[in-house]
């Protein structure tokens, strides 16, 4: 059964014009990175990749962090271990950015502390995007 976290985060995926951010974006084909960003643009959403030390990943421009994105994202997507996404997703805070997801393993206690407090919406609780994703 759904909390009303993933219910929220569902109907966002079901609206076809989110925009996704997607924080550890990478080349490796072996990665989620790379393997989570085919499966959301193979379903259509516009995503945008974050990777500081790539220009493209398969064809897509990539961006070096959020601040440089054309658009503010629907939903920022964590795939970056946490000592790393701790500080982006203070940043994005910062930038009044809403929705937070954390794909499995990118989460921790100080994570979850921040988004608490923060009030804003997010996933740490272990579910894929790309299960979740139509």
């Amino acid at each position: 059964m759904y909390n009303e976290a993933q219910k929220y985060f569902d109907s966002l995926l079901n609206n076809p014009k989110t925009t996704i951010a997607l924080v550890g974006a990478t080349n490796d084909r072996t990665k989620y990175g790379n393997i989570i960003l085919k499966n959301l643009t193979a379903k259509n959403f516009e995503v945008y990749p974050i990777n500081p030390k790539a220009s493209a990943i398969d064809g897509i421009p990539a961006y070096p962090d959020l601040t440089k994105l054309p658009q503010k994202p629907d939903i920022v997507n964590f795939l970056v271990p946490a000592k790393l996404g701790l500080n982006v997703l203070k940043r994005a805070i910062e930038m009044n950015l809403d929705n937070f997801w954390f794909q499995p393993g990118a989460e921790s206690e100080e994570i979850i502390s921040v988004l608490r407090e923060s009030g804003k919406h997010y996933l740490a609780d272990g579910s894929c995007i790309m299960v979740m994703a139509h």
